[in-house]
């Protein structure tokens, strides 16, 4: 972190011991009484350790890290530390007397990969702030707690430990799976089946009441404010920790019932023996998640099915004794997508701007789909990218006489040049041709940056 942020974290909480914001004293020998005689520690006085000095400048980098856009109230989260200097004694108090009230989330609609539209609830940077404090302090008390085959939202575990999980199930012989999709799980959470379940993991009532303030806070939309009596909108730092509260119910379930099985977030995989046991399953574990948590099962993008058929989080795997893992042919198609609109031919647009794109999306998507073990398709990735990049170049010569000058510069022999230059050919069709690939070699687009998936 530099020397500015440093200050910044240094100036905001400077000066602000843990008692100045007024505090309650009955408030205060109360909860020091019940801290002696709890079991669990930490559970009655968990808001002091949220707002405490040390937690505050932690929530505060995080923030001013993850960035984001402004919540209802318009403040960027760069005028964060300056809101919080002035008023954190007061926000202080708020939070320490269960007092505080959020603002309303910005509704944010972002398309699905499958089609559709996600909505996002963005908090202002204040709430997104304290959220965090919150998050810091719940998650260390409660992610122990946690099924070992929950994966999502956990410090130090992955969706790629998750698609490992599911592997290893796979190999050893257990040839169906459950796959079961939530139906708009993140907006439909039941709040009082969720308050329920964190009343049981702390006694802390002023944090109770501030989890129920920010599930009620409403959504603006077009400048008005809606009321909201259900779901935890995605866009927050507690939220995926509330949705694994509530999923923790249906991973103990399973437990009990001895099935093996792989969570992420809102994507539960069980797998089985047979499809008849899969059934069998899926009728049963669709039953008790609507009667336990009021959720329902996607009966639509749900299945019981072979794992080789399904994906999951955009992994699949290869049939056979010691299964691979490849990539989901849907999340190929969405990649292919995406590289079809960065490389597009567009009027004012260099290949040196094109690239810089390219550059930013291949290295995200091969760090995270890198992960398979069929190279081979990255292979063909590779060159399928790089004859979409010689058909732009191709294209951006546009005239014949450009087009002979530009091969025969770049090494193309003379007759060679004259050739493909005069070709009635397409595009696309030349984008393969000899000349093309001596006058732009793999080595031209990775002097540009453009990544080899194929490593």
């Amino acid at each position: 972190m530099n020397r500015k942020r440093q200050k910044i974290l240094k100036e905001t909480f400077a000066g602000k011991s843990e008692g100045e914001a007024p505090r309650q004293k009955a408030r205060g020998s109360e909860l020091e009484h019940a801290t002696k005689e709890t079991e669990i520690p930490g559970t009655l006085t968990m808001m002091e350790e949220i707002v405490s000095q040390e937690n505050a400048k932690k929530a505060l980098k995080k923030v001013l890290q993850n960035k984001g856009a402004p919540g209802v109230d318009g403040m960027p989260v760069e005028k964060l530390p300056e809101h919080l200097k002035k008023n954190w004694s007061t926000i202080r108090h708020q939070l320490l007397t269960g007092t505080y009230t959020p603002k309303a989330v910005r509704r944010v609609e972002i398309p699905k990969p499958g089609g559709g539209k996600r909505q996002l609830g963005i908090p202002t940077s204040l709430d997104r702030f304290i959220q965090q404090a919150m998050l810091q302090v719940l998650q260390k008390y409660w992610d122990a707690t946690f099924s070992e085959s929950s994966f999502g939202f956990r410090p130090k575990r992955s969706a790629h430990q998750a698609v490992e999980q599911a592997q290893k199930y796979v190999g050893s012989g257990l040839q169906y799976v459950v796959d079961m999709d939530l139906e708009k799980f993140f907006d439909r959470v039941n709040h009082d089946v969720l308050m329920g379940l964190l009343a049981k993991r702390t006694k802390d009532k002023r944090v109770l009441k501030t989890i129920r303030a920010y599930l009620n806070a409403g959504i603006m939309a077009d400048g008005l404010v809606k009321a909201r009596d259900e779901g935890t909108p995605q866009g927050g730092p507690l939220s995926p920790l509330l949705s694994n509260v509530m999923l923790d119910v249906l991973d103990k379930e399973l437990e009990k019932r001895g099935h093996r099985f792989v969570r992420y977030a809102d994507d539960s995989n069980i797998y089985v023996a047979s499809e008849r046991a899969g059934k069998r399953v899926m009728e049963s574990i669709t039953s008790y998640l609507k009667r336990k948590l009021k959720l329902k099962v996607n009966a639509e993008k749900s299945a019981v099915d072979r794992p080789q058929k399904r994906k999951f989080l955009g992994f699949s795997f290869t049939y056979g004794e010691r299964p691979k893992r490849r990539i989901a042919p849907q999340a190929l198609s969405r990649m292919k997508k995406k590289v079809r609109e960065i490389t597009r031919k567009r009027k004012g647009r260099s290949l040196e701007q094109i690239a810089k794109e390219l550059k930013q999306y291949l290295t995200g998507w091969r760090g995270y789909f890198g992960f398979c073990e069929t190279p081979s398709i990255l292979t063909k990735l590779d060159g399928w990218i790089r004859r979409r990049l010689r058909r732009y170049v191709w294209q951006h010569w546009k005239r014949g006489r450009k087009r002979f000058a530009e091969l025969t510069k770049r090494g193309v022999g003379k007759d060679l040049a004259a050739q493909t230059a005069g070709s009635p050919c397409q595009a696309w069709h030349l984008s393969n041709s000899p000349a093309l690939t001596i006058a732009l070699p793999n080595s031209f687009f990775v002097s540009l940056g453009i990544p080899i998936l194929a490593r």
